[in-house]
């Protein structure tokens, strides 16, 4: 009775898709982040009879053949990348990135991990530091005596001193883009580091042909789809009610077998 370890691969799988667009939900309000998709292949075949194989000594072959599946597996899950969109916050340290890129942060083991929070602040030694107080790469550091921080689409930062008229250029701030963004591992936090399967990043300036832009004073959303995903978790929960119906009509089976004297 193949159809109750079928059904028991089927159970597994969907419960996997809840768990990913459940993770969806939950980050609907969290700035920048990039929702997922659950991606799934069916596993190996058993095949009574292959297609083509003679079935007389006339030479007659079978059109189609018996094969058999044994369920699904998950073989990924994929988080899509497309732009959120953009809420205006009127804080000078909020950077929305508009197209490629993430910013580069240090963390406290010296690793550098890439985001696309923008809600920036300063810390006590006025570094530019992520929510988590985490400095930005590259480092910048705010004057204490500054009225009014400008930041233009290139990622470079202008301060106004207190009795000065002029704006001082204090630094850029660079974004970082890879091959495949979709490799990049999610540590939370906002937080995505470098693997094999993302490719090293390609360090650049805001606004220069590839990458993204800056806007002060925004926040890019969420770009989870509210609609989409309860559409896709109700099909989910169709899926796993189907496949435990499955288990129990293959039990059901069994018990009629079981009850032949």
């Amino acid at each position: 009775m193949r159809a109750l370890a079928i059904g028991a691969t089927g159970m597994l799988a969907q419960q996997l898709n809840v768990d990913t667009i459940s993770n969806n939900i939950a980050n609907m309000t969290t700035t920048g982040f990039k929702r997922s998709r659950a991606e799934f292949a069916d596993l190996m075949y058993e095949n009574i009879q292959r297609a083509g194989s003679a079935t007389t000594d006339g030479g007659t072959l079978a059109p189609t053949g018996i094969s058999v599946g044994s369920g699904v597996r998950p073989v990924g899950v994929y988080r899509i990348n497309e732009q959120g969109s953009v809420q205006q916050t009127g804080n000078k340290l909020d950077l929305a990135i508009q197209g490629r890129g993430f910013i580069q942060v240090q963390l406290p083991s010296g690793e550098t991990a890439y985001t696309r929070d923008g809600a920036l602040a300063l810390n006590a030694q006025g570094q530019i530091v992520t929510a988590d107080g985490f400095v930005t790469v590259p480092n910048i550091t705010v004057p204490n005596n500054v009225v009014d921080i400008t930041v233009n689409k290139s990622g470079e930062v202008y301060v106004k001193l207190d009795g000065q008229t002029a704006l001082q250029n204090i630094g850029q701030l660079q974004l970082a883009t890879f091959v495949n963004d979709a490799g990049l591992e999610a540590t939370g936090g906002n937080m995505y580091k470098e693997t094999e399967a993302s490719g090293a990043p390609t360090v650049g300036n805001p606004n220069d042909e590839g990458y993204g832009y800056f806007m002060q004073g925004a926040l890019e959303n969420s770009n989870v789809n509210i609609v989409a995903e309860m559409t896709s978790l109700i099909t989910a929960q169709r899926a796993y009610e189907m496949n435990s119906k499955v288990i129990r009509t293959g039990d059901d089976m069994l018990a009629a077998l079981n009850q032949i004297k």
